[in-house]
């Protein structure tokens, strides 16, 4: 697959966006609890008040920490709200989790959010891709596509740096939230994904963060875990007792083995060898 390039486009304005969603009519917005979708939501409830609908999906690897901030950024933003329900795991590409998982996620995801706006008579699809998505090949972007979704951040010219600065401006709660993907980019390629393991992935994520950590990953691969924080953080994770309680009750989650990785959050576990 050809990696995408990012097109060269001109910084186009905040005010020149909304006048752009304005004109495609009624819109729904893809709408995680990320800051670039949200921003997007509140752009376009700028530009349409009552003529746009945020919806975010909700399924086995979205946690509830995600689906509660969005519904909190939604209400800061005055954006009509809907939690829909979408099971990636039904497909057979997505379980068995190679490379290309993300685009039979976001095959489902989409085709669940047109179904739904084919009943509010919905004009246009808007998600939160920006600018720096584009540089590396992306499944999930190429999904969207298919199904005919806009990109008003790419259109405008815009990476995460500008997005932060306009959610900032506009107060949205989520503008400096820590980049996050769905629970399934936790298990290494090749390991299937099923709800047991997705549930233990966010149950462990959730004690790591209750213990005052901004950040948190736990990576799973073969039955052991990596739990990653903020690499300003690691110190304290790794200062006892605290390292191993949290070992301890990531543990007792069912994995083989739990490690806390001294570099901190930096990314994927590779994929899992192949069984013989």
């Amino acid at each position: 697959m050809p990696t995408l390039v990012a097109p060269t486009i001109p910084i186009r304005s905040a005010e020149e966006l909304v006048a752009r969603i304005r004109s495609g009519g009624r819109a729904l917005v893809a709408m995680s609890g990320g800051v670039d979708s949200s921003l997007v939501a509140a752009l376009a409830h700028s530009a349409l008040a009552d003529g746009v609908v945020a919806v975010t999906l909700a399924g086995p690897a979205v946690s509830r920490d995600e689906r509660s901030r969005a519904e909190h950024v939604a209400a800061s933003i005055g954006v009509s709200h809907v939690i829909l329900e979408a099971n990636p795991l039904s497909v057979a590409g997505y379980r068995q989790n190679g490379a290309d998982r993300c685009y039979f996620c976001r095959a489902v995801e989409t085709s669940a959010l047109r179904e739904f706006g084919a009943t509010r008579s919905v004009a246009q699809y808007l998600d939160g891709i920006h600018r720096d998505d584009l540089g590396e090949d992306r499944p999930g972007i190429r999904a969207m596509d298919e199904a005919g979704f806009l990109h008003p951040l790419v259109w405008s010219g815009w990476g995460k740096a500008e997005v932060r600065v306009e959610a900032r401006r506009r107060g949205l709660p989520n503008w400096d939230q820590p980049s996050d993907a769905c629970l399934a980019s936790r298990v290494a390629h090749g390991d299937p994904v099923t709800v047991e393991l997705l549930a233990k992935v966010e149950s462990a994520e959730a004690l790591v963060a209750a213990r005052g950590f901004r950040r948190v990953r736990v990576r799973v691969r073969a039955g052991t875990a990596r739990v990653e924080v903020d690499p300003s953080d690691v110190p304290r994770l790794l200062s006892e007792p605290l390292a191993s309680e949290v070992t301890a009750e990531v543990g007792r989650l069912g994995f083989t083995s739990v490690t806390i990785d001294r570099r901190g959050y930096h990314g994927v576990l590779p994929a899992s060898p192949a069984v013989p």
